[in-house]
């Protein structure tokens, strides 16, 4: 797993760094339930894992689920204090830690 963090770059993207095993991917937790982005996972392509950043998806963030479609895709999230929607796939590549 791989963490983006601002400030420093690499030539080609965003920094990394390795982290301690995830509580949970956010593909799973359900609606209503919040966790804090721990990272984002190193499978997911240098490009979309900057796009999440920059969409508010750092470590650190507070993550809400607020719905899923009935098939569970697309999912809408809170983060920062604004809703995005993400497509499954996408959600499963980010490690959060659940918050009670």
């Amino acid at each position: 797993m791989v963490s983006v963090q601002s400030g420093a770059r690499r030539k080609g993207g965003p920094s990394v760094s390795v982290e301690s095993a995830p509580d949970a991917r956010l593909a799973d937790l359900g609606p209503g339930m919040s966790g804090r982005v721990i990272g984002i996972d190193e499978s997911v392509e240098p490009s979309t894992a900057r796009r999440l950043f920059d969409l508010g998806f750092a470590p650190g963030a507070e993550v809400t689920v607020l719905r899923k479609a009935p098939l569970g895709d697309p999912v809408v999230l809170r983060v920062v204090e604004y809703e995005v929607a993400l497509r499954k796939a996408q959600t499963a590549g980010i490690h959060v830690r659940r918050i009670a």
